[in-house]
Parts: C-alpha cells; structure tokens; sequence
C-alpha cells in the first residue's frame, strides 16, 4: 500500500470513530502534514501542525526539554506536545537527521518517529538509507505507517 492510500486509510479510521489528527515535524518540514490532508474530506479527522524545525520552537511552542533534539525524548515530547496544543486525539512527530552533516552526535538518516494518542506514547528508532530526500520520503512514509498501526 502506498503511503498516500495509507494516509486516506487513517482518515477512514478516524472518521469512523470521530477522532482527530494532528502532527509536529521537523526533519520532514511539513511533508507529513501534506500527506494527512491530501485525502478528501481530510478536514474532518486532520486538525493541522506545527513544523519545528527550529530547536527554539521545539520548546517554546510544543515544550520539548529533552536534552538532545534528535532523540526519542523528543520525539515523545513533540507529540505529546502537539496533540496538547491542538487539543487532538493523535499526534505523530517526526526528528531526525536527513543531512548532510550528523547533528547532536547522529549519524545521517537517524529518525525517530514517536505517535501519541489516548492510551500514551510509542517511539519508533530508524536507521534510514539514501540521500537527504529519500531519508525524509522514508521518514514521512514511517510516521503515516506508524500512526495507521496506532489508530487500527
């Protein structure tokens, strides 16, 4: 399955049980948030997101204190940060390195991916190949694929 036809599969699922959606990224830079609102009738289940991709706005805006911004305390904390923010059943957040250079001691194409809903948090460590645009493709494709596994 696509990551698109995956994306309108977590809109079906919210929309049958009136559930909401929303997302913070960084590494993805909004991408995520393209995905979850390219399915018609989006609007009914995807509320918006925050794209922070700076670390000021990591924890000015969704309260991030995690020590490192590429980590799974992040991750976790942007998405219990947004789902707050936006007042939304799902969150899912994305950081990450796509390059070129490592950043906080990461090497390229270290991703976490962090979903958070109703009964807590869950935290997804990927190692992803290729050059900047495909480790962000693959981070977007993680982020839909984990949060439609959350949501059933």
């Amino acid at each position: 399955m696509t990551t698109t036809a995956r994306a309108a599969a977590v809109h079906q699922a919210l929309l049958a049980r009136g559930e909401t959606v929303g997302c913070a990224e960084s590494l993805t830079g909004g991408a995520v948030a393209d995905l979850l609102s390219g399915t018609p009738g989006a609007s009914a289940t995807f509320v918006g997101g925050v794209v922070s991709y700076a670390t000021r706005i990591k924890r000015d805006l969704l309260g991030v204190t995690a020590a490192q911004v590429v980590s799974s305390d992040c991750a976790s904390q942007m998405a219990t940060g947004v789902r707050r923010l936006l007042a939304v059943d799902w969150a899912v957040a994305t950081t990450g390195v796509a390059g070129p250079a490592k950043q906080d001691d990461k090497a390229v194409g270290t991703v976490y991916v962090a979903v958070a809903g109703p009964t807590g948090v869950t935290v997804h460590r990927l190692a992803l190949p290729g050059d900047r645009d495909e480790i962000r493709a693959g981070a977007c494709a993680a982020a839909v694929e984990a949060l439609a596994d959350a949501v059933g």
